[in-house]
């Protein structure tokens, strides 16, 4: 079992950064994939970005090429994603999730074993 549990959402003008933090406990962090989803009133939970056990990035969508970036640091049990020239359409729910490493990496989120209780992201034109 792993227990996710995100931080660092709120409310952000257009072109601002938030950094979402996505903390973990139980089995080691470092045995499971992450990824970072969204979803935003009345749509799908879609994914973000994805990353390795080892923390090598793996899937951006194409909407957030070039702004957000994800990260991990093992040693601190910890995921990140980093936001940048955020956009009104980035208003969602952010969550992120585990998947265990042996599973491989998968951009569904059936696919993903764990998950957090979110955070909300607005960002205002």
């Amino acid at each position: 079992q792993v227990q996710l549990v995100e931080s660092g959402g709120g409310l952000v003008q257009a072109g601002g950064s938030l950094r979402l933090s996505c903390a973990a406990s139980g089995r080691t962090f470092g045995s499971y994939s992450m990824g970072w989803f969204r979803q935003a009133p009345g749509k799908e939970r879609e994914i973000v970005a994805t990353i390795s056990r080892g923390g090598n990035p793996s899937y951006y969508a194409d909407s957030v090429k070039g702004r957000f970036t994800i990260s991990r640091d093992n040693a601190k049990n910890t995921g990140y994603l980093q936001m940048n020239s955020l956009k009104p359409e980035d208003t969602a729910v952010y969550y992120c999730a585990a998947r265990a490493w042996m599973r491989g990496i998968s951009t569904a989120p059936d696919d993903y074993d764990y998950w957090g209780q979110g955070t909300q992201v607005t960002v205002s034109s």
